[in-house]
């Protein structure tokens, strides 16, 4: 008998334990930093991967066909307008010369002969004392002098033309670079390159924009943008600032297709070569934004899937139907809420923010790594400092 009741006191407590409701558990808050947005003034730069260029460049190649018996420049120095650079041997092209001016000696020779002949041939023609065809002949050979002497006479022109093709003169004052041949290389016109010069002053770099941004830099070039004194400078390749600043030269006629893209063009005086052509450097573009940006820290934004969010402290009421009291069975609670924000320029560690908050957010800057959309937060036990924050 015992042993029955006590079976059944088991059973119902069996029952009682199942058909007892499960609380779920409580979600534990997560301990956070938060701050306050405030608009301010900032001051900054856009900035685009550029290359130098020069605004002339030219390959030398030879015009006629030899040896190079001289070489006059020092490589990688600044040469002028007509300076002599390369000189190929002249011998056979001399030799050519002095026997085309020969040629048109002899052909003025011959030009005078017959010009006599048929002066005498004339005189006689007119007293019917010569026959006619005598006549007619001493003209045509005039005549056939006369073009001797002129193809001779270009013949002059052409050989004095290659013997000056024998020295190599810089176009225009710039920079020389490496000799491509050196003293007894034989050079052919139109297929060999002796050097590549190109100008140092003033230098060109070029770089990318969206075409978004083409009316910006169109109303720049035409000087309807703010008067800043820095609003284009460059940083060198290692990160040191140029001294000089530059101007709008050229924007590229069309847009690319494909890219949405579209160069510009801009120049600095470079009078003591500090630049080179073919330089990587970065454009930086004076900030004109002249109202005040909302600034967060860096590690406050998250990145998802190419997307940027930012986690806002908002305030929530829960409700405890299990409280005795009115005001135990409501209580306010902080929780995480996730918005999505368009980040601008990062200005230091902080980043600019164009939309998706406003300023009066209190924003979540520390302890993100175990926040989702809808927890709730403390600010109770604060969490260190840290870097975290842009994730994917």
């Amino acid at each position: 008998m015992n042993r029955v009741i006590l079976n059944s006191i088991f059973i119902s407590c069996l029952l009682f334990a199942a058909c007892e409701k499960k609380q779920p558990p409580s979600t534990p808050e997560v301990p956070v930093n938060l701050m306050k947005v405030k608009p301010k003034q900032v001051l900054y730069y856009d900035k685009y991967p550029s290359t130098t260029a020069a605004l002339s460049q030219v390959s030398l190649l030879p015009q006629i066909t030899g040896a190079i018996t001289a070489i006059f420049f020092k490589e990688g120095s600044h040469v002028t307008k007509g300076e002599r650079l390369y000189e190929i041997d002249k011998r056979i092209y001399e030799a050519n010369y002095d026997q085309a001016v020969a040629n048109l000696k002899v052909s003025q020779g011959n030009l005078d002969q017959a010009k006599q002949d048929a002066d005498r041939y004339e005189y006689l023609n007119k007293y019917n004392a010569v026959a006619k065809q005598l006549y007619d002949h001493a003209i045509i050979t005039l005549e056939n002098a006369k073009n001797t002497v002129k193809a001779s006479d270009q013949a002059v022109k052409t050989a004095k033309t290659n013997l000056n093709y024998a020295v190599v003169y810089a176009p225009f004052d710039g920079t020389i670079g490496f000799s491509m041949v050196k003293l007894g290389d034989v050079v052919n016109p139109g297929s060999t390159i002796l050097n590549t010069i190109s100008t140092d002053s003033p230098m060109a770099v070029d770089f990318i924009i969206n075409e978004k941004q083409l009316p910006h830099f169109e109303q720049l070039q035409s000087g309807k943008g703010s008067n800043v004194d820095s609003l284009f400078t460059l940083l060198l390749p290692d990160n040191s600032l140029y001294p000089s600043t530059g101007k709008i030269s050229v924007i590229d006629r069309a847009v690319d297709a494909q890219t949405g893209s579209i160069k510009v063009r801009l120049v600095f005086d470079n009078p003591k070569g500090y630049l080179r052509v073919g330089m990587s450097c970065v454009v930086r573009v004076h900030n004109q934004d002249v109202g005040p940006q909302l600034v967060v820290p860096g590690k406050a934004v998250v990145e998802q899937m190419g997307e940027y969010f930012i986690y806002v402290a908002k305030d929530s009421t829960i409700t405890n139907p299990k409280a005795t009291t009115d005001t135990g069975r409501t209580k306010r609670q902080l929780v995480a809420v996730q918005k999505k924000v368009m980040p601008g320029q990062t200005v230091g560690p902080d980043v600019i923010i164009k939309s998706g908050i406003n300023a009066g957010d209190r924003i979540i800057v520390d302890g993100l790594q175990s926040l989702h959309d809808g927890s709730p937060i403390t600010t109770k036990n604060k969490v260190p400092p840290s870097a975290g924050g842009k994730r994917k």
